[in-house]
């Protein structure tokens, strides 16, 4: 791994129009982030390429968009209101508000997200020799409190009406495809097992967001929650942990750079979870969640909805509650650790080039067009044919801009795999030079077989 990737990544993202701070004109907005026009694009790529592999190539998923805003009482049923909260401590010093259970794993002690107040505290005070303030260096703390994650609004919540039950903006998507599931099951003739799959916005009151968009208080999420017979639901498990896996080596991952991590404390409702890691420039960390959930979910919000949400098998004759399995993964994390993955610097001559070699599927954009000289019409026109033709199938750029060198480096950065020049012999014998990223190979292609030659390299 490169040395200070991190640092690069980031300046690459504000640099080529991939990330940018949110409100940077005001000053920023701690923990929020924009996508610039290639990061749209990449973010909507990874998406794409996410629902292709859960939704479109299988029979026994469906896809779902629910509303962000949901009853209040979802999150009484779910346990947000009550119990969705990461412990809270403030600095004496410098008045910094900092994260108790961020604060010990610092100095390498684990601090289960399942201690009470009094656990963590009990642990905190144990420690708090070894632990320093990052923003002052001081170790005056006050005592941990459970800080609650969701953001409340006022929707429909008028000053001074104390009765009124808050909103919420929701903290995590797959609420709503619990309460949503017996509409689907009505609507699609669906049968168990079947899942469900969405992709949307989630938000959490965060404390001390950090590593750039991979902890964020506005965030994506790409979520399948699958629903089965209580029977079937470890073997089934183990089937999705199987296919996830293999979808990060489908995206071009290096398997040493990914890892299993099992949880050791589970939830009381959880029956095994792991997470799968990637080793980001901070370290491994959590990419993505695959829990065993139970039937925890549809009899929290069968209880409090006061509606059957049982399944009836037509084989047995028997009502039951099915049992859920999830994926959940973040659109941010998986757009970081892709940047990661393909953020690379190589000698070429005198030279340092900087490249994203992204999986062809993945670039934000596929096949850049340029005549060699900007100031010769016939290269211009013939240029500029190819990018409209192009642009039907393909994200694509046209650049007339510098010299060949110039415009390479710069497709380099933002990963285009594929870029096309149209030159003196192009007007001679009717071929460019296509130019490959990785290799940085040419060939000569007639124009008439530009489409043959890019489509099976651009599907992978």
């Amino acid at each position: 791994m490169l040395k200070n990737l991190m640092s690069l990544v980031v300046n690459l993202c504000k640099r080529r129009g991939f990330v940018f701070p949110s409100s940077e004109i005001y000053g920023g907005f701690a923990a929020v982030y924009d996508y610039g026009p290639y990061g749209v694009q990449l973010a909507n790529n990874i998406k794409s390429e996410w629902w292709k592999t859960m939704v479109q190539l299988r029979d026994d998923i469906v896809g779902l968009d629910s509303a962000i805003f949901m009853n209040p009482r979802i999150w009484e049923a779910s346990g947000h209101v009550s119990g969705f909260s990461d412990p809270l401590s403030e600095c004496k010093e410098c008045h910094s508000r900092l994260r108790v259970d961020h604060l010990l794993t610092n100095i390498g002690i684990s601090a289960d997200e399942k201690m009470s107040e009094a656990e963590i505290n009990s642990l905190f005070r144990k420690n708090i020799h070894l632990i320093k303030c990052p923003s002052c260096g001081k170790s005056d703390f006050s005592e941990a409190k459970n800080f609650n994650l969701l953001v409340k609004s006022n929707l429909g919540n008028f000053t001074g009406d104390a009765n009124k039950e808050p909103a919420y903006l929701r903290g995590e998507t797959c609420q709503g495809i619990y309460v949503n599931y017996r509409n689907v099951m009505a609507s699609n003739r669906v049968k168990l097992p079947f899942g469900i799959a969405q992709i949307g916005k989630a938000f959490r009151n965060e404390i001390t967001a950090r590593q750039f968009i991979f902890r964020t208080r506005e965030f994506e999420q790409m979520e399948m929650q699958y629903f089965t017979n209580p029977e079937k639901e470890m073997e089934e498990y183990e089937k999705l942990r199987q296919a996830r896996w293999q979808y990060y080596q489908d995206l071009g991952f290096k398997e040493t750079n990914l890892r299993w991590h099992k949880h050791e404390k589970l939830v009381f409702y959880a029956k095994e979870a792991y997470d799968i890691e990637y080793n980001f420039p901070f370290g491994f960390d959590e990419l993505e969640g695959i829990h065993a959930r139970g039937d925890y979910d549809l009899t929290q919000h069968s209880k409090f909805s006061e509606t059957d949400l049982t399944y009836f098998d037509q084989q047995t004759s028997k009502h039951f509650l099915p049992h859920i399995i999830e994926s959940s993964v973040g659109v941010g994390r998986t757009f970081l650790a892709m940047l990661c993955e393909a953020y690379c610097e190589e000698k070429v001559g005198e030279e340092n080039r900087i490249v994203l070699k992204f999986p062809a599927k993945i670039a934000p954009i596929k096949v850049a067009t340029f005549p060699l000289l900007k100031n010769r019409p016939e290269f211009v026109e013939i240029s500029k044919k190819i990018h409209n033709d192009l642009r039907t199938e393909y994200m694509c750029e046209f650049d007339d801009s510098g010299n060949i060198g110039k415009r390479y480096r710069r497709q380099d950065e933002i990963g285009t795999p594929y870029c096309i020049t149209v030159d003196y012999a192009t007007l001679e014998d009717g071929t460019v030079t296509i130019r490959e990223r990785n290799t940085m190979r040419q060939e000569r292609i007639n124009l008439d077989q530009i489409d043959i030659y890019l489509a099976d390299r651009l599907s992978k």
